[in-house]
């Protein structure tokens, strides 16, 4: 995750090669900023969706907001940074921020790609085994904190061993590892393992397992009236995820061919267009903070809605009533009931409930959802609600 300044690549640091012409560097600054502008302000809106909604307060959700805050710092500390020292070849950062710098990217995406795994666990456990404990709040704190801690001990080397060189001519920041050449190379295989491969390969067989049984067969457990809806609300979660996972698995794959093909081949970094490489992969893999909370928008409803909330004052945007719903909390109500819809066991586990708080021998429930002069847009809830997310609030 670090730039071309650690390990053995800081040997083309020292050269002249990073002199470019100046439309070319406006080019890439354009390109850089605009991936700085849309990640932190996109997730910086995913984050309050989240938070400032309690309907949105789920043990999916967190995970969420995990993914969108590890995102939003590394755009908001790293990738101009690293675009700066990779077309000006100078650091200008001092050593404590050199330490930083090469440490949070590892963390950060340690804690992005675990937090996606996670939740492909947790739509495991929902679809396969829905009469199975779920997480908990506390559970999905710990868990949360886990990772963190992990992703820390992980990049830890990395923050350790980073330092800066004072050259006749400029400043650079590197990894100054015991063995350069072997080392970092080394290092790169592992995070490749750890913060790409491997979580791939877990999310990938659970979600084939879950695609299996959401397109292929009936969904165990489930024998109510709804499934047909349930069934295409479930996919949809499926579906986003899918696409979640598959954008960051292309926007960090040539990043990571980049380093295990260059620490195989040394006399690649001295390259001519080595730095258009470099400088393509990094903005490709960087991208990556940037796409989800436009996946959320176009594939969920309830952050959709959150984002008309957001942008409300923009005059062509249109907050309905059914946007307003989808984000109000949902309140169980015997008396002036304005609409029910019948859920199934199966309908409030992939809603994200606590298994332990459901009645397991009763195969249906009411759900009486309370509307104040919105008979209609609740209606339409009920038929053809989303059930995106938990409904399950963590305390």
């Amino acid at each position: 995750m670090a730039g071309p300044q650690s390990g053995s690549n800081v040997t083309r640091n020292f050269t002249n090669q990073f002199v470019q012409p100046p439309w070319r560097v406006a080019i890439w600054s354009v390109a850089y900023s605009s991936v700085l502008a849309v990640a932190v302000f996109g997730n910086l809106i995913v984050i309050w969706i989240i938070l400032a909604h309690k309907r949105m307060r789920t043990v999916t959700n967190y995970f969420l907001l995990n993914l969108a805050f590890s995102d939003a710092s590394m755009a908001a500390f790293n990738t101009l940074i690293n675009f700066i020292y990779a077309t000006h070849g100078e650091w200008y950062f001092g050593e404590v921020y050199c330490k930083f710098h090469n440490f949070f990217p590892v963390t950060a995406v340690f804690a992005s790609i675990y937090s996606m795994t996670a939740i492909a666990v947790d739509r495991y456990m929902a679809i396969i085994h829905p009469l199975k404990p779920r997480l908990s709040a506390t559970a999905t704190k710990v868990v949360i904190v886990c990772i963190w801690t992990l992703a820390v001990i992980l990049a830890f080397p990395l923050c350790f061993y980073s330092t800066t060189r004072t050259m006749p001519r400029r400043t650079v920041c590197y990894v100054a590892w015991p063995r350069p050449s072997e080392d970092s190379f080394m290092y790169h295989i592992i995070v490749t393992v750890l913060v790409y491969m491997l979580p791939l390969v877990v999310m990938g067989i659970t979600y084939t397992i879950v695609g299996v049984t959401l397109w292929g067969g009936e969904i165990p457990g489930d024998s109510s009236d709804n499934y047909v809806g349930q069934l295409h609300a479930k996919r949809k979660v499926v579906k986003m995820m899918i696409v979640v996972v598959v954008t960051f698995a292309l926007c960090w794959l040539p990043y990571h061919i980049y380093f295990i093909v260059t620490g195989l081949n040394k006399r690649l970094n001295k390259w001519k267009f080595i730095q258009q490489v470099y400088l393509s992969v990094l903005w490709l893999a960087m991208s990556s903070t940037m796409y989800n909370p436009i996946i959320y928008c176009c594939l969920n409803g309830r952050f959709r809605a959150g984002f008309k909330r957001a942008f409300r004052w923009c005059p062509f945007i249109h907050v309905s009533s059914y946007d307003e719903l989808e984000l109000r909390p949902t309140r169980l109500h015997p008396r002036n009931q304005s609409s029910m819809c019948t859920l199934s066991r199966i309908d409030t586990s992939v809603h994200g409930d606590d298994p332990r708080r459901t009645n397991r021998k009763s195969t249906k429930s009411q759900c009486q959802v309370e509307v104040k002069d919105e008979s209609t847009a609740a209606t339409k809830l009920c038929l053809h609600r989303e059930p995106m997310f938990a409904t399950e609030q963590l305390s």
